[in-house]
């Protein structure tokens, strides 16, 4: 049976690949959104900066310093610890926001089975229709020239069909879909990971597309954690003496942090306590905090190996005085 060497657990987002003195090109966008999740709830700005204490000082340009550099010693930590893992197959849980999946054909689970993974850097006119403040962010998950990444085919079929037979029928993927109204490459979610922790120069690796944030379909939060337990049986499927290294890419709370929730989670997840997971309240994993679903499997898969999670760092990262910005949290198991 194959043996997992390492399980990991990431943020990724444009704060993280943006000098912090930059991050106010994302306040203006905020403060300008009329529907904020928070709590199950959407607000205005102007609602939301009423509703909580102001976070002035948190998102003054030395506190956005200071936590900026935080992210990048954790991140650097996990790079190191990913180089020593050697693992010679990844497995990598992530989400799409509408880049490539659309409408059309949007399924709960995806397993990707392709011989190539690309990530292309977008056209000029795709940047150009960024959001404020995403288009600096692009090289952390993207290299200027793109670049092409191993897949790994006949594992990624071994792993669906033990998937399948626990009851999980996941959909499978042998090229991303294009077309003009989408992003011709992998989703930022999983080239952060490819370009930070695997320094564009990964082992093969399956990408499997968990719909954590796109209605109607998304998985529930006990469906996530069932998702890692079959998974972690999959990965034990595998022919013996491969070296698998599972992570996940996503959260915390944002685009409004939660600190209080953020650490609600983050303890349930050290403790490996799947019920208090479970039994979360659903509304509150609205707009892009669904993220955190995506480190839910992983949370059941170590949980089933007997590993707990190491909490590198939490650092709440604050660009309004109405809290808005992202909770970055950096974890490994063993």
């Amino acid at each position: 049976m194959a043996e997992i060497v390492l399980g990991m657990a990431l943020s990724h987002g444009p704060m993280l690949s943006t000098p912090p003195a930059m991050w106010e090109l994302r306040a203006g966008a905020d403060r300008a959104n009329k529907h904020h999740w928070y709590r199950g709830r959407s607000y205005a700005y102007a609602a939301l900066a009423a509703e909580r204490r102001s976070f002035e000082k948190d998102a003054s340009l030395e506190e956005r310093t200071r936590r900026h550099a935080a992210c990048q010693s954790a991140l650097g930590e996990l790079t190191r610890r990913f180089a020593e893992a050697r693992p010679d197959l990844v497995i990598v849980v992530g989400n799409d926001q509408l880049e490539v999946f659309k409408h059309d054909l949007l399924p709960g689970i995806t397993v990707y089975a392709g011989e190539a993974i690309e990530n292309i850097p977008l056209s000029e006119e795709q940047r150009a229709k960024l959001p404020p403040g995403i288009a600096i962010a692009e090289e952390g998950h993207c290299p200027p020239g793109g670049a092409v990444y191993p897949g790994a085919p006949r594992e990624a079929e071994l792993v669906l069909r033990l998937l399948v037979e626990q009851h999980f029928d996941a959909a499978q993927s042998v090229r991303l879909p294009k077309g003009p109204d989408r992003q011709h490459g992998i989703p930022h979610a999983f080239g952060f990971l490819y370009r930070n922790t695997m320094r564009d120069a990964p082992p093969p690796s399956i990408p499997i597309f968990l719909n954590v944030g796109v209605p109607p379909n998304q998985p529930t939060l006990r469906r996530c954690l069932d998702l890692g337990k079959a998974l972690e049986l999959a990965i034990a499927g595998l022919p013996a003496g491969r070296r698998v290294a599972l992570l996940a890419s996503g959260g915390l709370t944002h685009f409004v942090v939660d600190e209080e929730f953020d650490r609600r989670v983050l303890q349930a997840m050290q403790a490996g306590d799947l019920d208090a997971l479970a039994g979360l309240d659903e509304s509150w994993f609205t707009g892009n905090t669904a993220e955190i679903k995506s480190w839910l499997p992983l949370v059941a898969a170590m949980q089933a190996q007997g590993k707990r999670m190491r909490l590198v760092d939490y650092v709440p990262c604050y660009r309004t005085e109405a809290g808005t910005g992202q909770g970055m949290a950096f974890a490994y198991w063993e």
